[in-house]
């Protein structure tokens, strides 16, 4: 029978909800449970695939096509799981079910209100995905007392009354902010957060306490006291060098011990040691030698915007023993200026939509050739290398048609079937996707397999009339779909590391298997960096 964790948030936003829930899911694998996670976003929009950046971050894809919040990409890495579509829940999603429903005749009659119909397709949401897992963690973006939340506050508040005490446990996680004027933690925030929690009918079972630095013990029983919880379930997270590290914080605190006690689940008590995780974040902490790695994108101002980039050059690293230095560069200006190019080891350019920002990638991919520095394109950044590429063997002008419509040269393109979708979004590829790769490239040096399953995010592609004469001017082709129609990995020869592809691998990497193509990329920048001597390059490569 499956057991819910209901967290919610509260005093600000962007609190580490997800880090919160991904981490308690952690120790909770470590007793060798089967953990699922949901995450509710209470806005219109069905998914956030047209979701600015700017706004929520970058959009995580699971592996059956589903455009999702970026907290599903925390709970995949920290859980090491695959997680379905149906496991990001929107306020737009939930309307237009009950909506449909309704037009086909459903509720005989009734009139459709937010209690019971609204209410009760959000419990029916949330059971669907529950029968594969012991544990599913449930997340509510957002804070308590937002007005888009109460419907989910509700339904959540009647799951536990229906699936009973001992199967639904809540926590809601808070700030404690720290003023130096007063040179004290202030837990007012806190008590009125949780206040305003239990206005909605439900009573916290954790209160999750954020905080810039560690809180004492008198603040943890004042919090205890006024909120009316046990010390022990009063959780200090604390700021840490990496979000790896939060889980084995909160072990440290036995929440592990807590939860399974309140939720009576019948496990040994010795069994969650997260020795692997503890091993794994001590990895990613080495401080020497280092790498300088560019991200060249447009959406810099927010490193959201890039998280699963960031934290597979992260992962990569640590299997490389290096500390991996990311700069976002921001390729929406006129010239990218080459003294912050001289001091990179790699280039990493991302995917992204629209042509804002295009001419600073395409000059990154001109320097990466010049000066044979290691490049790694995904999505846009495999179009932007085969169009520069074009470019300088003799497409003067070439382009995507994603930019322009009228081009002799659109190396990059939709494909017909595409071009018929005309709704935002339809007309893309998404989840996972068999690739073929050739043998005797660098693809497949890496991958060391012939077929491999990738995920995807695009609607254009390397255009098919202009391929063999693509090839004919030097770019390598290592990898194909199944049918061999659609271009996904590109190469060029006698460059040291110089790969695109058409597909998303950063959704796939985890902190404990890092993704291959990340982690030789890595290795190409302690080959090429002048700041790593030959002693530190054999130790490493041993």
């Amino acid at each position: 029978m499956t057991k819910y964790i209901i967290i919610t948030g509260g005093v600000v936003s962007s609190i580490g909800k997800g880090i919160t829930s991904a981490s308690i899911g952690r120790i909770l694998r470590d007793y060798d449970l089967k953990v699922g996670a949901v995450k509710i976003d209470p806005y219109l929009n069905w998914d956030s695939g047209t979701l600015n950046p700017y706004q929520h971050g970058e959009v995580f894809v699971t592996y059956d096509g589903m455009e999702t919040d970026l907290d599903l990409g925390h709970y995949e890495r920290f859980l090491d799981v695959e997680l379905p579509g149906i496991s990001n829940i929107t306020t737009g999603k939930v309307y237009k079910s009950v909506i449909e429903k309704e037009r086909n005749g459903d509720f005989l009659g009734d009139c459709v209100q937010i209690i019971p119909h609204i209410t009760d397709e959000v419990k029916r949401m949330i059971r669907k995905i529950s029968g594969n897992y012991d544990i599913v963690l449930v997340e509510l973006g957002g804070t308590v007392g937002d007005i888009e939340s109460q419907p989910f506050l509700e339904a959540l508040r009647q799951l536990r009354n229906e699936e009973g005490h001992d199967k639904v446990f809540f926590v809601h996680v808070t700030y404690v902010p720290y003023l130096k004027a007063a040179g004290e933690f202030k837990t007012k925030p806190t008590q009125h957060s949780t206040k305003e929690l239990r206005s909605t009918g439900i009573n916290p079972d954790m209160i999750v306490c954020r905080s810039e630095k560690k809180i004492d013990e008198n603040i943890k029983a004042k919090i205890a006291h006024f909120c009316d919880v046990p010390f022990d379930a009063v959780i200090n997270t604390y700021d840490v060098s990496s979000i790896y590290e939060v889980p084995l914080l909160m072990d440290k605190e036995n929440v592990g011990s807590y939860v399974r006690t309140k939720l009576k689940l019948n496990l040994d008590e010795d069994s969650s040691r997260l020795d692997n995780w503890r091993n794994m974040v001590e990895s990613l902490k080495k401080e020497d030698p280092i790498v300088k790695v560019g991200v060249i994108g447009k959406y810099t101002k927010l490193e959201d915007a890039y998280i699963s980039i960031k934290e597979a050059l992260l992962h990569a690293a640590g299997e490389n023993k290096v500390k991996v230095e990311v700069k976002f560069i921001n390729s929406d200006v006129n010239s990218i200026d080459k003294k912050i190019l001289d001091e990179l080891d790699g280039i990493l350019i991302p995917g992204g939509f629209g042509e804002r920002g295009l001419g600073g990638k395409l000059e990154a991919v001109d320097y990466a050739i010049e000066n044979n520095v290691p490049i790694f394109g995904i999505c846009l950044g495999l179009h932007s290398m085969v169009i520069q590429f074009a470019r300088r063997n003799g497409m003067k002008d070439a382009n995507s048609s994603e930019f322009d419509d009228n081009l002799k040269y659109p190396v990059i393109d939709m494909m017909e079937e595409q071009k018929k979708v005309k709704k935002m979004g339809g007309s893309m590829r998404l989840g996972s996707y068999d690739c073929k790769l050739v043998k005797n490239t660098l693809a497949h040096d890496i991958y060391k397999q012939s077929l491999i399953k990738e995920r995807h995010r695009h609607r254009f592609e390397v255009n098919n009339e202009f391929k063999e004469q693509l090839i004919k001017d030097g770019l390598i082709l290592s990898g194909f779909s199944l049918d061999e129609f659609l271009v996904e990995i590109i190469e060029i020869k006698d460059h040291p590391w110089f790969l695109g592809c058409q597909f998303h691998p950063e959704f796939k990497s985890r902190p404990s298997n890092a993704h291959p193509l990340f982690v030789s990329f890595i290795k190409a920048t302690v080959n090429y960096s002048h700041e790593i001597d030959n002693n530190q390059r054999n130790i490493i490569q041993k």
